[in-house]
């Protein structure tokens, strides 16, 4: 005995519906993967197109920078310090007032910090409000 056709459309539209499931479910997936950062963060995550350290000592940033560079030296004791490197320029990011410490980072991992740009003495630092590695 034949199906009717009936009962072919059911399961032709029965498929179908299975497979525009199928579609939609990747699309969420591979929206999901791709609109996330990767890597860890700690504190909030860093805003905005990151600058230079040269640029940020020389003033030419606005008061809250993002930058990106290598963690060259961090505080031996807690944590509550670091410096970065990106090219030729080092500056000494603070993270105490984040509430974050950067111990269980290693030296030469790659960071995005963001936070604002204060005075230390003589010294231009970063006050960290957050960072990505």
């Amino acid at each position: 005995m034949r199906p009717s056709s009936s009962s072919r459309h059911r399961s032709g539209s029965m498929k179908l519906a299975i497979l525009r499931f199928f579609i939609v479910l990747a699309f969420c997936v591979l929206g999901l993967a791709c609109g996330q950062p990767k890597g860890k963060l700690k504190g909030a995550a860093p805003k905005g197109e990151p600058r230079t350290i040269l640029a940020v000592k020389a003033g030419d940033t606005p008061p809250v920078v993002t930058i990106q560079g290598t963690l060259i030296e961090k505080c031996p004791v807690a944590g509550c310090w670091f410096r970065i490197q990106d090219g030729d320029d080092v500056i000494k990011v603070d993270t105490k007032t984040a509430g974050f410490v950067v111990t269980d980072i290693p030296l030469q991992s790659k960071l995005t910090v963001g936070g604002k740009i204060a005075q230390e003495g003589n010294e231009t630092i970063l006050e960290a409000t957050g960072l990505r590695y």
